[in-house]
């Protein structure tokens, strides 16, 4: 009976590599050379039409694309506030979410936002009001100004984030501590295929 050759694992050659490291050779011409490294096969998730083009391919769950992360959110920079609380700068648009469900102020300021970006506006004034908690009500169970928290967390979501540049408390003279001065970041157009 004939005994069948069989080839190490890419383990038992690991295993091997690092034991005849560790071993001196009797005579210097007995010297066995070290297995072959291992053979890594390349992930299934990695297309071939991308190995081509020198970038890997993106890919979540059941192979499709990951879209890419939306746009940081920025600081609106000192000197433009002062200039927005002087009148130097010129608000292009506001909306008041007084006396609004989460729900319907949520909704009302998605569009807003939307119908600014498409006027090109540049800032907005977003109205939240200051709320507070009244005398008989210590632990806050019944919550007034729940927008005012609310609203900057809407502004931060990946959903605004193609819209909305950066957002700050607004001075005193357009509300303070009850409105948010938006920047909205200027819409992208879709350039056409030839360079026509």
């Amino acid at each position: 009976m004939t005994r069948r050759k069989r080839s190490l694992s890419g383990e038992e050659r690991t295993l091997w590599a690092t034991v005849a490291r560790t071993v001196a050779p009797l005579r210097p011409e007995d010297t066995v050379p070290p297995p072959p490294p291992p053979v890594v096969e390349t992930p299934p998730s990695v297309s071939v039409a991308a190995k081509g083009t020198g970038t890997p391919a993106k890919s979540g769950k059941l192979g499709k694309a990951v879209p890419p992360p939306p746009p940081p959110l920025h600081p609106i920079e000192r000197r433009t506030l002062t200039r927005v609380a002087r009148g130097t700068i010129e608000i292009d648009g506001r909306i008041d979410l007084h006396g609004l469900t989460q729900l319907d102020a949520h909704d009302r300021l998605r569009g807003f936002l939307h119908d600014a970006q498409s006027r090109g506006s540049k800032l907005v004034i977003v109205i939240t009001g200051k709320g507070k908690v009244g005398a008989e009500d210590p632990y806050g169970m019944n919550e007034r100004g729940i927008l005012r928290r609310r609203v900057p967390q809407w502004l931060a979501e990946p959903g605004l984030r193609n819209i909305v540049i950066g957002f700050e408390e607004a001075h005193r003279s357009h509300g303070g501590g009850g409105a948010l001065y938006v920047r909205i970041r200027k819409k992208r157009t879709a350039h056409k295929a030839g360079g026509a």
